[in-house]
């Protein structure tokens, strides 16, 4: 597992609604939490976490990431234990140099200050030019740090907010309520699965991996 090469196992643990998810986490000792079939995403689920399980920061490593480069984490965890009191949010990106991937509505563009403060996130084709034209981009990676207040307000909502309703993006929601959200560039990890078509690619990039280390 990526997570243990850089976290201590002690201070990992999965969130999940699904007894089967259990049931695999149990066969190799893995600490789990069960939450409610209720979560509107990921991050209301670990949120749910952060009411029984004390620290100063969350960090999320979606399972679309089995590929996670275990330096991406630990700078995604330097961000945060360096970070002002004004970043609640710290989402990682990579960048984007495949024009496919780019005009796929399943791989989120992220677009930030200068200064890497979180400006949007869109399933759409951003940035762009007056000939829609790609140039460079950005994708968003599964990979956050969360402080707790700002997780136990994000919980509250009894809905998704507007634009994180239409994109389906649920860093959003920490836009719309005022939060600062901080991005960091981290080094693209294998494939994230989002689809069929990308399983099917992870266990071809499994299996070839695997065959170049034995």
């Amino acid at each position: 597992m990526q997570v243990e090469r850089v976290v201590p196992v002690a201070d990992i643990y999965i969130a999940t609604d699904d007894q089967r998810i259990v049931s695999e986490c149990e066969t190799h000792n893995m600490q789990w939490v069960m939450t409610s079939t209720q979560c509107m995403t990921g991050t209301d689920r670990v949120a749910q976490v952060a009411e029984t399980l004390a620290a100063e920061w969350y960090i999320n490593v979606q399972g679309d990431e089995p590929f996670l480069d275990p330096s991406g984490l630990q700078r995604v965890i330097d961000t945060a234990l360096s970070a002002d009191r004004d970043i609640a949010v710290i989402n990682a990106f990579t960048p984007l140099d495949n024009e496919d991937e780019f005009r796929s509505p399943t791989i989120p563009k992220v677009v930030f200050t200068q200064a890497g403060k979180l400006l949007y996130i869109s399933r759409a084709a951003i940035p762009t030019n007056k000939s829609l034209g790609f140039s460079g981009a950005n994708r968003q990676v599964g990979l956050y740090a969360f402080r707790p207040d700002a997780l136990s307000t994000f919980a509250r909502a009894s809905e998704k907010t507007p634009y994180e309703s239409i994109e389906d993006v649920e860093i959003l929601r920490f836009l719309e309520m005022g939060y600062q959200v901080s991005v960091v560039e981290v080094p693209r990890g294998g494939i994230a699965i989002d689809t069929p078509d990308d399983l099917t690619a992870a266990r071809r990039y499994l299996a070839s991996a695997t065959d170049a280390t034995n």
